[in-house]
Protein backbone atom coordinates (compact mmCIF):
# COMPACT_ATOMS: atom_id res chain seq x y z
CA UNK A 1 0.00 0.00 0.00
CA UNK A 2 1.25 3.52 -0.54
CA UNK A 3 1.15 6.18 1.84
CA UNK A 4 1.16 9.66 0.62
CA UNK A 5 1.99 12.52 3.06
CA UNK A 6 0.93 15.87 2.23
CA UNK A 7 2.73 19.03 3.85
CA UNK A 8 1.47 22.58 3.33
CA UNK A 9 3.33 25.72 3.61
CA UNK A 10 3.67 28.85 5.94
CA UNK A 11 0.55 29.47 8.12
CA UNK A 12 -1.43 26.98 6.42
CA UNK A 13 -2.87 23.74 7.54
CA UNK A 14 -4.78 20.67 6.30
CA UNK A 15 -7.81 22.13 5.61
CA UNK A 16 -6.17 24.50 3.33
CA UNK A 17 -5.41 21.84 0.87
CA UNK A 18 -9.49 22.46 -0.44
CA UNK A 19 -10.65 20.06 -3.09
CA UNK A 20 -7.85 18.95 -4.03
CA UNK A 21 -7.15 16.37 -1.14
CA UNK A 22 -10.50 14.96 -2.75
CA UNK A 23 -9.22 14.95 -6.34
CA UNK A 24 -5.64 13.31 -4.90
CA UNK A 25 -7.22 10.58 -3.17
CA UNK A 26 -9.40 10.19 -5.96
CA UNK A 27 -6.33 9.77 -8.35
CA UNK A 28 -4.87 7.48 -6.14
CA UNK A 29 -7.64 5.23 -5.66
CA UNK A 30 -8.30 2.48 -3.26
CA UNK A 31 -4.83 1.15 -2.98
CA UNK A 32 -3.40 4.20 -1.12
CA UNK A 33 -3.49 5.74 2.03
CA UNK A 34 -3.16 10.21 2.08
CA UNK A 35 -2.47 11.70 5.18
CA UNK A 36 -2.54 15.48 5.40
CA UNK A 37 -0.56 16.82 8.08
CA UNK A 38 -0.33 19.77 9.83
CA UNK A 39 3.21 21.63 10.76
CA UNK A 40 3.80 22.47 14.38
CA UNK A 41 1.61 25.73 14.99
CA UNK A 42 -0.96 25.50 12.68
CA UNK A 43 -4.31 23.44 12.30
CA UNK A 44 -4.56 21.06 15.10
CA UNK A 45 -1.32 21.58 16.05
CA UNK A 46 -2.01 25.27 16.79
CA UNK A 47 -1.07 25.53 20.31
CA UNK A 48 2.03 24.18 19.69
CA UNK A 49 4.87 27.03 19.74
CA UNK A 50 6.41 26.18 15.89
CA UNK A 51 10.18 25.86 16.29
CA UNK A 52 12.62 28.16 14.74
CA UNK A 53 14.04 25.60 12.23
CA UNK A 54 13.02 22.94 9.83
CA UNK A 55 14.69 19.95 11.34
CA UNK A 56 12.16 20.58 14.51
CA UNK A 57 9.16 20.98 12.00
CA UNK A 58 9.75 17.21 10.89
CA UNK A 59 10.50 15.90 14.10
CA UNK A 60 7.19 16.59 15.19
CA UNK A 61 5.70 15.51 11.46
CA UNK A 62 7.85 11.64 12.20
CA UNK A 63 6.03 11.97 15.82
CA UNK A 64 2.32 12.07 14.23
CA UNK A 65 3.06 9.23 11.96
CA UNK A 66 4.58 7.49 14.12
CA UNK A 67 1.28 8.03 16.54
CA UNK A 68 -0.82 6.93 14.28
CA UNK A 69 1.06 3.88 13.28
CA UNK A 70 1.65 4.54 9.83
CA UNK A 71 5.51 3.21 8.27
CA UNK A 72 7.51 3.74 6.15
CA UNK A 73 8.18 4.13 2.93
CA UNK A 74 6.51 7.02 2.58
CA UNK A 75 5.68 9.41 -0.87
CA UNK A 76 5.95 12.99 -0.41
CA UNK A 77 3.78 16.05 -1.89
CA UNK A 78 4.84 19.04 -0.05
CA UNK A 79 5.09 22.76 -1.05
CA UNK A 80 6.29 26.04 -0.21
CA UNK A 81 7.76 25.69 3.64
CA UNK A 82 6.68 21.82 3.69
CA UNK A 83 8.36 21.20 1.21
CA UNK A 84 11.72 22.44 3.06
CA UNK A 85 10.63 20.01 5.27
CA UNK A 86 10.45 17.78 2.83
CA UNK A 87 13.76 18.09 1.72
CA UNK A 88 15.45 17.93 5.22
CA UNK A 89 13.37 14.59 5.60
CA UNK A 90 15.55 13.50 2.44
CA UNK A 91 18.35 14.40 3.67
CA UNK A 92 18.02 12.79 7.16
CA UNK A 93 16.06 9.47 6.31
CA UNK A 94 16.48 8.74 3.07
CA UNK A 95 15.42 5.17 3.14
CA UNK A 96 11.96 6.01 4.32
CA UNK A 97 10.89 7.83 1.68
CA UNK A 98 10.15 6.15 -1.59
CA UNK A 99 9.49 9.61 -4.15
CA UNK A 100 8.93 12.87 -3.59
CA UNK A 101 6.87 16.00 -4.97
CA UNK A 102 8.25 19.38 -4.39
CA UNK A 103 5.79 22.29 -5.13
CA UNK A 104 6.82 26.06 -6.02
CA UNK A 105 9.60 26.04 -3.15
CA UNK A 106 12.73 27.60 -2.95
CA UNK A 107 15.92 26.28 -0.89
CA UNK A 108 18.94 29.11 0.57
CA UNK A 109 22.06 28.56 -1.48
CA UNK A 110 19.79 27.58 -4.45
CA UNK A 111 18.44 31.52 -5.31
CA UNK A 112 18.40 34.67 -4.26
CA UNK A 113 16.75 36.06 -1.17
CA UNK A 114 15.14 38.14 -3.87
CA UNK A 115 13.69 35.22 -5.86
CA UNK A 116 12.81 32.93 -2.67
CA UNK A 117 10.55 36.23 -1.79
CA UNK A 118 9.77 38.53 -4.02
CA UNK A 119 10.09 42.24 -3.19
CA UNK A 120 7.11 43.43 -4.91
CA UNK A 121 5.25 41.54 -2.16
CA UNK A 122 6.80 43.31 0.89
CA UNK A 123 3.93 45.88 0.75
CA UNK A 124 0.96 43.35 1.17
CA UNK A 125 3.13 41.43 3.54
CA UNK A 126 2.85 44.80 6.06
CA UNK A 127 -1.02 45.32 5.41
CA UNK A 128 -1.26 41.20 6.25
CA UNK A 129 0.31 41.98 9.49
CA UNK A 130 -1.65 44.68 10.45
CA UNK A 131 -5.59 42.87 9.67
CA UNK A 132 -3.64 39.58 11.16
CA UNK A 133 -6.62 38.96 13.54
CA UNK A 134 -9.36 40.10 11.27
CA UNK A 135 -10.08 36.65 9.13
CA UNK A 136 -11.86 37.72 5.89
CA UNK A 137 -9.41 40.95 5.54
CA UNK A 138 -6.12 38.69 6.22
CA UNK A 139 -7.20 35.38 3.53
CA UNK A 140 -8.33 38.62 1.37
CA UNK A 141 -4.75 39.65 1.23
CA UNK A 142 -3.21 35.53 1.32
CA UNK A 143 -5.50 35.13 -1.68
CA UNK A 144 -3.64 38.32 -3.73
CA UNK A 145 -0.83 37.02 -3.14
CA UNK A 146 -0.84 33.48 -4.22
CA UNK A 147 -3.57 32.99 -6.17
CA UNK A 148 -3.71 33.86 -10.18
CA UNK A 149 -7.17 32.63 -10.15
CA UNK A 150 -9.92 35.59 -9.82
CA UNK A 151 -13.02 33.29 -10.35
CA UNK A 152 -11.53 31.54 -6.98
CA UNK A 153 -11.13 34.65 -5.06
CA UNK A 154 -15.13 34.38 -3.23
CA UNK A 155 -15.10 30.84 -2.10
CA UNK A 156 -11.49 30.35 -1.09
CA UNK A 157 -11.44 33.55 1.03
CA UNK A 158 -14.42 32.42 3.14
CA UNK A 159 -13.45 28.90 3.52
CA UNK A 160 -10.21 30.54 4.40
CA UNK A 161 -11.84 33.25 6.65
CA UNK A 162 -13.47 30.04 8.68
CA UNK A 163 -10.21 28.12 8.73
CA UNK A 164 -8.71 31.43 10.19
CA UNK A 165 -11.45 31.69 13.12
CA UNK A 166 -11.85 28.16 14.37
CA UNK A 167 -7.63 27.27 14.40
CA UNK A 168 -6.10 30.81 14.34
CA UNK A 169 -2.25 30.72 13.58
CA UNK A 170 -0.40 33.27 16.17
CA UNK A 171 1.47 35.96 14.69
CA UNK A 172 4.16 34.60 17.28
CA UNK A 173 4.13 31.32 15.44
CA UNK A 174 4.16 33.08 11.93
CA UNK A 175 7.05 34.69 12.87
CA UNK A 176 8.66 31.92 13.87
CA UNK A 177 7.82 29.79 10.36
CA UNK A 178 9.01 32.95 8.57
CA UNK A 179 12.20 32.23 10.54
CA UNK A 180 12.81 29.13 9.43
CA UNK A 181 12.04 29.19 5.96
CA UNK A 182 14.39 31.85 5.59
CA UNK A 183 17.39 30.09 7.24
CA UNK A 184 16.67 26.30 6.17
CA UNK A 185 19.97 25.43 4.10
CA UNK A 186 19.97 22.07 2.62
CA UNK A 187 22.87 20.19 1.95
CA UNK A 188 24.23 20.48 -1.69
CA UNK A 189 24.54 16.75 -2.67
CA UNK A 190 20.79 15.82 -4.58
CA UNK A 191 18.63 13.48 -2.66
CA UNK A 192 19.00 9.46 -3.05
CA UNK A 193 15.17 9.32 -4.14
CA UNK A 194 13.34 10.23 -7.35
CA UNK A 195 11.88 13.65 -6.69
CA UNK A 196 9.63 15.84 -8.83
CA UNK A 197 9.34 19.83 -8.69
CA UNK A 198 6.47 21.55 -9.74
CA UNK A 199 6.37 25.05 -10.48
CA UNK A 200 3.82 27.99 -11.74
CA UNK A 201 4.99 30.80 -13.76
CA UNK A 202 2.57 33.04 -12.37
CA UNK A 203 4.16 32.91 -8.96
CA UNK A 204 3.74 36.25 -7.45
CA UNK A 205 5.38 35.32 -4.40
CA UNK A 206 8.19 33.26 -4.85
CA UNK A 207 10.24 32.94 -8.27
CA UNK A 208 10.11 30.10 -10.58
CA UNK A 209 13.36 30.16 -10.83
CA UNK A 210 13.82 29.10 -7.42
CA UNK A 211 12.59 24.93 -8.23
CA UNK A 212 14.01 25.36 -11.44
CA UNK A 213 17.51 26.04 -9.37
CA UNK A 214 17.19 22.84 -7.35
CA UNK A 215 15.93 20.88 -10.64
CA UNK A 216 18.89 21.91 -12.62
CA UNK A 217 21.47 21.27 -9.13
CA UNK A 218 19.42 17.77 -8.38
CA UNK A 219 19.09 16.63 -12.09
CA UNK A 220 15.34 16.26 -10.92
CA UNK A 221 12.20 16.00 -12.76
CA UNK A 222 10.48 19.51 -13.55
CA UNK A 223 7.09 20.53 -15.10
CA UNK A 224 5.85 24.46 -15.59
CA UNK A 225 2.64 25.44 -14.91
CA UNK A 226 2.18 28.41 -17.62
CA UNK A 227 -0.28 30.38 -15.57
CA UNK A 228 -0.86 29.45 -12.03
CA UNK A 229 -0.29 31.38 -9.22
CA UNK A 230 1.74 29.87 -5.55
CA UNK A 231 -1.20 28.17 -4.59
CA UNK A 232 -0.63 25.52 -7.57
CA UNK A 233 -2.77 23.14 -5.72
CA UNK A 234 -5.89 25.99 -5.58
CA UNK A 235 -5.04 26.96 -8.96
CA UNK A 236 -4.71 23.79 -11.37
CA UNK A 237 -5.50 20.54 -8.99
CA UNK A 238 -6.10 18.67 -12.18
CA UNK A 239 -2.58 19.34 -13.44
CA UNK A 240 -1.37 18.73 -10.22
CA UNK A 241 -2.77 15.35 -10.06
CA UNK A 242 -2.08 14.85 -14.08
CA UNK A 243 1.79 15.62 -13.99
CA UNK A 244 2.75 13.48 -10.74
CA UNK A 245 0.88 10.95 -12.12
CA UNK A 246 2.77 11.02 -15.63
CA UNK A 247 5.65 11.42 -13.79
CA UNK A 248 4.73 7.84 -11.56
CA UNK A 249 4.49 6.32 -14.42
CA UNK A 250 7.73 7.06 -16.18
CA UNK A 251 9.57 5.93 -13.35
CA UNK A 252 8.15 2.84 -13.79
CA UNK A 253 8.77 2.57 -17.34
CA UNK A 254 12.73 3.18 -16.91
CA UNK A 255 14.56 0.42 -14.81
CA UNK A 256 17.97 0.24 -16.64
CA UNK A 257 19.54 -3.23 -17.32
CA UNK A 258 22.61 -1.96 -15.54
CA UNK A 259 20.32 -1.73 -12.38
CA UNK A 260 19.85 2.11 -11.84
CA UNK A 261 16.79 4.05 -11.78
CA UNK A 262 17.19 6.80 -13.99
CA UNK A 263 15.20 9.89 -13.33
CA UNK A 264 13.14 10.96 -16.09
CA UNK A 265 11.91 14.78 -16.82
CA UNK A 266 8.12 15.66 -17.47
CA UNK A 267 7.44 19.10 -19.30
CA UNK A 268 10.25 21.93 -18.84
CA UNK A 269 13.65 20.83 -17.09
CA UNK A 270 17.29 22.46 -17.45
CA UNK A 271 19.21 19.31 -16.34
CA UNK A 272 19.64 15.95 -17.86
CA UNK A 273 18.33 12.82 -16.06
CA UNK A 274 20.80 11.25 -13.60
CA UNK A 275 21.63 7.52 -12.06
CA UNK A 276 20.51 7.69 -8.84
Amino acid sequence: MTTWILLRGLTREAGHWGRFLQDFRAAVGGGGVVVALDLPGNGALRQQRSPWHVQGMLATCQAQLAEAGLKPPFHLLAMSLGAMVAVEWLQQSPQDIAACVLINTSLRGFSPFYHRLRARNYGALLVLARVWQRPARAEAVIHGLTSRVPESHEGSVAAWAAIRSQRPVSRANALRQLVAAAAYRPLAAPPLVPVLLLASRGDGLVHCGCSAAIAYAWNCAMAIHPAAGHDLPLDAPQWVVSSVGAWLRSLQRTEPSDGLRRVPSIGENRGKPRAV
